[in-house]
């Protein structure tokens, strides 16, 4: 009995000791990206390298700010980002609980189809999708950045999983008590799907925040760059100064950690239900 506990502690041990070793080698590169933001330009290069920074210095964030519009980008980003996100979030749970609880013809039909336009590249769209943004004159606007991110079916493809999993005798319970259709809807099956809308809310701000092909192709003018691309720019110019680059790519990445870190329970607590499921 105690032979076959210590056996299961060494195991656990060693399995632990292997998860513990690939997660701090999946977090060296944020690491090494991080430290070299703050050496300078001939430090990030050198044979062999310093792992930990020997001198500390800020010049690389104050010439990222003070030489190029960071701050507008970053504006930009997140505005098209939060934007785009919350829109999705709102279509996406409407039609998400129409498909899942409400009756009306052709549902399924229109489901399958939604459902297969995931399967179509975003890439194959981009001249068609820029002609329509085009015409609507949004060429160079945040506009055109968000609204296309908008229309896409995968945010209903996930919601809808959430919604079926919540017993129809809810609905039928709250209608008898003579509560509209909107008020089912928004005061008992939203709050019931909270952890699914955490995790589409991540996964795509994440998606639209590094949608550089698209915001690259309307996003023309330096004003309405966002910072993605302006940071891109760093990394085409000829300056060899890769401590300053670092320190870009820093700025673009912040975001998304902290993003990640706000909205972690919701994002784990989603996953486990799609597990227990």
């Amino acid at each position: 009995m105690f032979g076959n506990k210590n056996k299961k502690e060494k195991l656990d041990i060693i399995t632990n000791s292997i998860v513990l070793f690939f997660a701090i080698l999946s977090l060296f590169p944020l690491y090494w990206l991080l430290t070299s933001s703050f050496k300078n330009s001939a430090d990030v290069v050198k044979m062999p390298p310093d792992w930990f920074p020997k001198t500390f210095t800020m010049s690389n964030y104050v010439d990222v700010f003070n030489n190029q519009p960071a701050l507008l980008w970053a504006y930009n980003s997140i505005v098209v980002a939060l934007v785009a996100t919350i829109a999705l979030i709102i279509v996406s749970s409407l039609a998400a609980y129409a498909f899942s609880k409400l009756k009306f013809k052709g549902k399924n039909i229109i489901f399958i189809i939604f459902i297969s336009s995931l399967m179509i590249p975003k890439e194959v769209m981009i001249v068609p999708l820029f002609r329509i943004i085009q015409n609507f004159d949004m060429v160079n606007t945040l506009s055109g950045m968000i609204w296309p991110n908008v229309a896409t079916a995968f945010g209903v493809f996930l919601l809808k999983g959430f919604f079926d999993s919540i017993p129809d005798s809810l609905r039928e319970a709250a209608k008898i008590d003579g509560a509209s259709e909107f008020k089912i809807f928004y005061k008992i099956y939203l709050p019931l799907v909270k952890p699914g809308i955490g995790a589409l809310f991540i996964l795509n701000f994440v998606q639209v925040w590094n949608d550089y092909l698209w915001q690259l192709i309307v996003g023309q003018d330096a004003t309405s760059k966002t910072l993605m691309v302006g940071i891109a720019t760093l990394m085409q110019d000829l300056n060899p100064n890769f401590a300053y680059k670092m320190a870009g790519a820093t700025v673009a990445a912040v975001p998304m950690l902290l993003i990640f870190i706000f909205f972690q329970k919701y994002f784990t607590k989603g996953i486990t239900i799609g597990a227990d499921k």
